[in-house]
């Protein structure tokens, strides 16, 4: 693996971490399980650009980055439906007027979750 996927790698792991420590909390912080939820997807996202040396983009849009990685990768395509989802927690959710759920915060960890089984079996890392 080459060093700056292994750099983005950490920081998803970090994310992925926050979320489940998030949801486990009492009270619950909906809105920041499902950020960093999307925060862990766009970084492993960005790990597989990084290792197949694509460009790495400055977006929070996850289908833009599955659209890059298809090419390389087309059994990625059955992610696009979690990733979708998980898009608007980048930004909407941040400020005033939305507010996640707890079916949207364990929805978003548990897409999270599968986004980070796919990336780390494509990079061959531990599960």
């Amino acid at each position: 693996m080459k060093r700056e996927t292994a750099r983005w790698v950490r920081k998803a792991e970090a994310d992925i971490q926050g979320a489940r420590q998030l949801a486990a909390a009492r009270p619950t912080f909906h809105d920041l399980v499902c950020f960093h939820s999307q925060q862990a997807a766009e970084k492993y996202l960005k790990a597989l650009l990084q290792e197949y040396g694509l460009t790495v983009p400055r977006t929070h849009d996850l289908e833009e980055l599955l659209n890059r990685l298809l090419p390389h990768d087309a059994s990625l395509r059955k992610l696009r439906r979690g990733l979708a989802a998980l898009t608007p927690f980048a930004v909407d959710y941040r400020y005033p007027g939305e507010t996640a759920t707890k079916r949207d915060a364990l929805s978003s960890l548990r897409r999270a979750e599968r986004i980070r089984r796919e990336v780390r079996h494509r990079l061959k890392l531990k599960p």
